[in-house]
């Protein structure tokens, strides 16, 4: 891990993602990239040519003057931190970002949603999961000493999925962890016995590691009423420090699994979320 993008708003919960970023740029001798969006209006966009250079001219120092405070933390001494201030409106341009400056990982932080049934809806980082190419890890509480030494991993055990689950892996050696696949059994149309997950479950890892499955991984299969019940019940339950959840890009996190997976846990889970693009 070279490379770590913080797109901040400069808000209570973007300052807990600068945070992780800081720690996982001492563990691992990174950089940090801290991007502010402006999103200017249309309004801003129709004025003439002097009152937009004069306009972007005024937003512009006052984003790097909201910079010195917001960077002047203890824990960010030692640590490069380039600072970016860019007019993008379409999220999805974070990911041009990321591609350009050869990003590793996206660090964002989200107060996540009230709604049972809500995810990010509307939020700037569900548009950045959904765009992102670029692994995202979201912040919902203060986690100065990140550190993940078990993660569980919603697998749904498709061979279609394990580009993801390799880029899971490939992040995640960075880390002395334990790794849990946790399949959820539902009680609906593609319930399966407990032999035909088993089946499921072997050739999937044959393919995924050429039989060899990795010491530190481990298959788990629970049954639960909902997949997002399932995977928060089980990382509760083992005590997990990272939940990883499989994306399928613009479609949303809650379309992985058919249309349902990630909105009670991304939303209202206290641990920290990772995603990957399948």
């Amino acid at each position: 891990m070279k490379k770590i993008l913080v797109p901040v708003d400069f808000s209570e919960h973007a300052g807990y993602a600068v945070e992780v970023a800081a720690k996982l740029a001492k563990d691992f001798s990174a950089e940090i990239i801290v991007l502010h969006m402006m999103g200017l209006s249309e309004a801003y966009l129709s004025k003439s040519e002097s009152e937009e250079a004069a306009e972007a001219h005024f937003y512009m120092k006052l984003a790097r003057k909201r910079y010195e405070t917001f960077l002047n933390k203890p824990f960010l001494k030692g640590v490069k931190v380039t600072e970016m201030v860019q007019n993008y409106k379409i999220f999805s341009e974070i990911n041009e970002v990321a591609k350009e400056n050869n990003i590793d990982l996206i660090i964002m932080g989200s107060h996540g949603a009230s709604g049972v049934s809500e995810i990010f809806v509307g939020s700037n980082t569900e548009k950045v999961v959904r765009s992102s190419d670029i692994p995202v890890l979201v912040i919902k509480e203060p986690s100065p000493l990140f550190t993940p030494k078990l993660v569980v991993y919603a697998c749904d055990l498709r061979v279609e999925s394990i580009k993801a689950y390799h880029s899971a892996r490939a992040l995640f050696e960075n880390w002395d962890l334990k790794l849990h696949l946790v399949y959820v059994n539902l009680p609906n149309e593609e319930f399966m016995s407990s032999g035909e997950i088993k089946k499921k479950a072997d050739f999937f890892l044959k393919v995924a590691h050429n039989g060899a499955v990795p010491s530190n991984t481990e298959m788990i299969y629970v049954s639960d009423y909902s997949i997002e019940r399932g995977i928060f019940n089980h990382a509760n339950d083992v005590q997990a420090d990272l939940i990883a959840i499989p994306t399928h890009g613009r479609s949303g996190i809650a379309h992985f699994f058919k249309g349902s997976i990630g909105e009670d846990v991304v939303n209202h889970a206290n641990l920290p979320v990772i995603t990957f693009k399948v």
